[in-house]
């Protein structure tokens, strides 16, 4: 078996190549699923936002794995998803429910690709807590800013935004460091001795 070609999310980033379109193929589907099926990607919680997420999850991991296209495409359909099921006036604004989710994948890939050269898995946890932020933040801002909650709302869904980001930070490092390992980690050992004297 031969080493598999890694793409890295930093090279020619804005090019949109056929295991780019596959990558947000994927993430997209599994973006769905987790929107669509209760308890998955949205998580019901006693509180004023009655909803904790790990929804973002696929879309920071489209920034980080595929670039900047492929996370911003994922968080379109993150966007999408959340303002079609949306039976609340505040997601069904595009403003609130679909342009910070596109962010979060550009954000997420800025933020990675301005660290790897450090560290790759402290890139990715980072990415997943600037990513995870980005949500929150620009949500909540265009919220306020449209009229949807007031200001003071912000100290109440602070802690469930911390715990959500460290939540994302932990995966987005763990299936980037999976699929990094998946990709380009199988290589077999040169064979030194002819075919005939290979006991198989």
């Amino acid at each position: 078996m031969s080493k598999v070609t890694i793409e890295p999310s930093t090279k020619g980033p804005w090019a949109l190549t056929t295991y780019r379109i596959v990558v947000a193929g994927v993430l997209a589907a599994i973006t769905i699923v987790m929107g669509i099926v209760p308890g998955i990607g949205f998580i019901p919680v006693p509180n004023v936002t009655a909803n904790a997420t790990i929804e973002h999850v696929p879309t920071i991991l489209g920034g980080v794995i595929g670039g900047p296209i492929v996370g911003m495409i994922t968080g379109l359909v993150f966007g999408l998803v959340s303002f079609f099921r949306s039976t609340t006036p505040i997601f069904k604004d595009p403003l609130v429910a679909i342009v910070p989710r596109i962010l979060i994948g550009l954000v997420s890939w800025l933020v990675y690709a301005g660290l790897r050269r450090f560290n790759v898995g402290v890139a990715a946890f980072i990415a997943g807590l600037f990513g995870a932020a980005t949500n929150t933040f620009f949500v909540l801002t265009f919220a306020i800013w449209r009229g949807y909650l007031p200001l003071a709302i912000v100290p109440l869904i602070l802690p469930q935004a911390i715990a959500e980001a460290i939540i994302a930070a932990i995966l987005t490092t763990l299936i980037t460091g999976a699929v990094m390992i998946v990709q380009g980690r199988y290589v077999r050992a040169p064979e030194k001795k002819s075919r005939d004297q290979l006991p198989y």
